[in-house]
């Protein structure tokens, strides 16, 4: 009898995305076990692929396009996801994810960094527009953000007005932060009837040493006197909003987790409530070998990202797990997989795996086959 295989990598951050990934592992099994059941299961944690993961897993599920300001302030062309009704959701869900939008590779390759001016003004334009379809529940991804404005221009985009000491429009973006003075939430949109869940595998605070500018802000181009200036700001800013800057997740996309808290959404473990939107865990449990991957697995890796939780759900069911990454840590605790494949060590270097990720994500499909 035909085994069956289930795979569900997350994207190799900067090399290829997980939907892809997916499939060319899927081609170097079928090379090995042509007659072999394979389902794709793509995952994410919330970040770049979390439209995909979707996409490629729930039937019936539509891309919409929308046109929304992006993160250096031109027209971008994004789209949300329409899943279809539900008994809990019965207008659809909605699924807006903030790296098409607002996201830091809209900066292009290398990036144009824009440490204080970049903002989620697209973001919210997105979610506005599920909103105006009717949806009855939205889940937002919010990880790849190219700004640190606390969300503001998302809540902005929602309705919201930001003024400064003389009453005018504030400027969004890190830079505008640091100048409201008062800020009216009452004409926000409402939340939708059965509410917002944000999809983050970050846990940061607003503020501190740990807060989205100290720890993202560098990311995101700023330099140690933009940092202090962002701190200084997101602290002004938190004083005006119903939300708890000291909350898990405050920090996640330049505080955007923040401002998602004031409007009324809800945190939640990324890769957990991916898994559970796809039915990850009952195609688990009907599978004979599992695969799943990153681009870096390392010591870190263990803490919520998504190979974890997959080589979990495979654990509970007890079904042999297999990891493929781009390059596995000396630092990685691979004792929890049954077998693992790095595309350095298959290519030559990590440079070679780079240019040609689908190749050799074939050839380590294969290699992974023979060993099942």
């Amino acid at each position: 009898m035909p085994h069956t295989v289930v795979i569900a990598p997350d994207s190799f951050k900067g090399s290829i995305p997980a939907a892809a990934a997916a499939a060319a592992l899927t081609d170097g099994w079928r090379s090995v076990h042509p007659a072999a059941r394979v389902r794709l299961l793509p995952m994410a944690d919330g970040g770049e692929g979390t439209l995909d993961a979707f996409a490629a897993a729930v039937p019936g599920a539509r891309r919409m396009p929308v046109t929304v300001t992006g993160p250096e302030a031109t027209p971008v062309a994004a789209s949300w996801l329409l899943l279809p009704p539900t008994a809990e959701a019965p207008g659809g869900v909605g699924v807006v994810e903030l790296a098409c939008a607002s996201g830091i590779e809209l900066l292009g390759d290398p990036p144009r960094l824009r440490p204080l001016d970049a903002d989620t003004r697209g973001f919210g334009e997105a979610i506005a527009a599920a909103l105006s379809h009717g949806v009855s529940r939205l889940v937002l991804g919010i990880g790849s953000s190219a700004s640190t404005d606390g969300g503001m221009g998302m809540l902005a985009a929602l309705g919201a007005r930001f003024a400064d000491a003389a009453g005018d429009e504030a400027a969004t973006g890190g830079r505008g932060l640091g100048a409201i003075a008062s800020a009216d939430l009452t004409g926000l949109a409402p939340l939708p009837p059965a509410g917002v869940q944000v999809l983050s595998d970050v846990t940061n605070p607003l503020l501190g040493e740990r807060g989205a500018a100290a720890v993202f802000g560098p990311q995101k181009g700023a330099t140690p006197d933009d940092v202090r200036a962002l701190e200084a700001a997101l602290a002004s800013y938190a004083a005006l909003l119903p939300a708890d800057p000291a909350a898990p997740g405050a920090g996640a996309a330049g505080g955007t987790g923040f401002g998602l808290l004031a409007w009324g959404a809800r945190l939640v473990p990324g890769s957990t409530a991916v898994a559970e939107l796809i039915g990850l865990g009952d195609a688990v449990a009907d599978a004979s070998v599992v695969v799943t991957g990153e681009g870096s697995y390392d010591g870190q890796s263990a803490a919520g990202k998504v190979p974890a939780h997959v080589a979990a759900l495979a654990a509970l069911a007890g079904v042999p797990v297999a990891l493929v990454a781009g390059r596995i840590a000396g630092d990685a605790d691979v004792s929890g997989f049954a077998a693992s494949a790095s595309l350095t060590e298959l290519a030559g270097s990590p440079e070679a795996a780079m240019a040609d990720p689908a190749r050799w994500l074939r050839e380590a499909g294969a290699a992974l086959a023979r060993r099942f």
